[in-house]
């Protein structure tokens, strides 16, 4: 796909809003009564790491972010 770098941003960071959005869910989600804060947050900051790379991965097969014509 031929897009321009604006649009490649773009979808990165809309990635990256999923990714929060997941990541936020599953933290509260994962947090107990009574327990860590913390350990929902490291849960949800690995959740977000998951899913980012997940999207990346597949926008990269897909030839999103690639630079030439697929």
């Amino acid at each position: 796909m031929n897009l321009s770098l604006g649009v490649k941003v773009l979808i990165v960071v809309i990635c990256a809003l999923v990714s929060v959005i997941v990541g936020a869910g599953a933290a509260w989600i994962s947090h107990k009564a009574g327990a860590r804060k913390r350990d929902a947050v490291l849960f949800g900051g690995g959740t977000f790491i998951g899913v980012m790379t997940l999207c990346l991965a597949v926008l990269g097969s897909l030839g999103v972010l690639s630079g030439g014509a697929a």
